[in-house]
């Protein structure tokens, strides 16, 4: 056993733990890709090791029956197009929204499930699939599952496919459960959970919350519960398309997020400037600082230069995708409504040869302007996105962004209409995905970069002066 913390631990795990994988592995137990992963990802070894409470040899039984499991299930090869359209139309399981600490609630809406051996084996590759599916884009992190018991009876116990849910988050999946949530238990079910709770041990026993409408919004708030629920979201479930994790494409030019195409309307221009009269005295106001930042270039140019290296991209941490890297690797660092830090920056770097076509979305296209949102990024340079929140809305941990990537053909054009057509044609399986979640603060010297208004003591009343200031670029 061994009494270290699970980071400490990893090399010696690594150097005798692996051995025993690695002989399993030659008799074909195993899919020879989670082996792999299992040598490159410290996380994911971190994870079985927290799961198992740094127990070297139940995190390698662990290990053992997870990786036999997910070679049963061909988990790695699990894709819409594998599994029968009637499973996602059916609507029993899906993700969609999240709880009040800001984790992802996976749904088994229980009135939707029959019981029927014949079709078990498929319904189970569905919870694979779901699982496997989140945990690759957003990297393990953990789920809360909601079993919405609402309008069930006897037809609908399946105790068979409950434990299977519930084995996949206690011996498959390391460290991915938060907790389960389970609203309105019909009295009849009493018998079968406590069945169910023989199952579990201590610490995911801990975690079951027993809920009805009067107390479900403790743990999920209102606005993602459905009406049923004494919530407001109203979202339905349907299929295709498979659920994209509720992100939006910026919808108008004069909403709170900048269009498609990028190109600013006079709407949009007037609610950026309300506080400084008529558009033309703002643009007056725009080239006079203009001229002012110049001339603070030439003779500051240096300062200037060392600002972001400095502030902000030596603290922030890289996603390193296949066409771009992105700054900061997981959390957007907001300040809360005190702090007034309602500015973040997102970078960018295209690490192919080609031009990078881009879009970012949102789950709450109502509080944020993202610029660019739709653009694209030249071989082996670095783009700046700002994104600021609007009005007086505040961040949350609800609040997710989605950034979609694509390499675009050489000679295909950059342009707005080429971007358009492109994101049209693109396979899905040509896109790089990345999501970032936002973190609020209440110190007013983030971890991460936020930007302030007047950091060259320069008013800042629009998304033009922000570039101005920061020698921001736009594509």
């Amino acid at each position: 056993m061994l009494a270290c913390s699970p980071v400490a631990n990893l090399i010696e795990f690594q150097a005798w733990g692996f051995c025993t994988a690695l002989i399993a592995y030659k008799s074909d137990k195993y899919d020879s890709r989670d082996v792999e992963r299992l040598q490159q990802d410290d996380k994911w070894v971190e994870n079985y090791l927290i799961w198992r409470h740094d127990v070297v040899d139940d995190t390698l039984k662990m290990i053992d029956e997870s990786f036999q499991w997910r070679k049963e299930y061909t988990v790695n090869d699990l894709t819409e197009s594998v599994l029968p359209k009637w499973l996602f139309e059916n609507g029993a399981l899906f993700l969609h929204g999240y709880d009040k600490e800001g984790y992802k609630l996976f749904w088994f809406r229980v009135k939707h499930h029959t019981r029927d051996p014949k079709q078990q084996l498929e319904k189970k590759k569905l919870v694979a699939f779901w699982l496997e599916h989140y945990a690759k884009r957003d990297h393990g992190k953990p789920l809360t599952v909601v079993f919405d018991m609402a309008e069930t009876g006897i037809s609908h116990i399946d105790l068979d496919f409950v434990r299977f849910i519930v084995n996949c988050f206690t011996d498959y999946y390391p460290n991915f459960l938060t907790k389960i949530v389970i609203f309105e238990m019909p009295w009849i079910m009493n018998a079968a959970f406590k069945i169910v709770k023989g199952w579990l041990g201590p610490d995911a026993i801990s975690m079951l919350k027993f809920t009805n409408k009067n107390d479900v919004q403790e743990y999920i708030s209102g606005e993602y519960l459905p009406p049923h629920m004494g919530g407001t979201d109203s979202f339905k479930y349907s299929y295709p398309p498979l659920v994209d994790d509720d992100f939006q494409t910026p919808l108008c030019e004069n909403g709170p997020i900048t269009s498609e195409d990028e190109h600013e309307s006079k709407e949009e221009i007037d609610v950026d400037t309300k506080e400084t009269g008529e558009l033309n005295e703002e643009q007056n106001l725009n080239q006079k600082k203009m001229n002012s930042v110049e001339q603070i270039s030439k003779s500051e140019e240096t300062d200037k230069t060392e600002i972001k290296p400095k502030n902000a991209k030596k603290a922030l941490s890289t996603f390193k995708g296949p066409l771009l890297h992105i700054s900061p690797a997981e959390e957007l660092y907001f300040g809360s409504k005190e702090t007034g830090e309602k500015k973040c920056l997102i970078v960018l770097t295209n690490v192919t040869k080609n031009i990078v076509a881009f879009k970012v979305r949102t789950t709450a296209p109502e509080k944020y302007r993202v610029k660019p949102s739709n653009s694209s990024c030249e071989p082996g340079t670095s783009l700046d996105i700002i994104v600021s929140l609007h009005g007086g809305f505040a961040a949350s941990l609800q609040d997710r962004f989605l950034i979609m990537a694509a390499e675009m053909d050489q000679s295909s054009g950059a342009g707005v209409p080429e971007l358009t057509q492109f994101w049209k044609e693109v396979p899905r399986t040509k896109v790089m995905e990345h999501r970032l979640r936002c973190h609020v603060i209440e110190s007013s010297k983030p971890s991460s970069l936020t930007l302030k208004e007047n950091a060259f003591n320069i008013p800042a009343k629009t998304n033009e002066d922000l570039h101005l200031q920061y020698g921001l670029s736009i594509t």
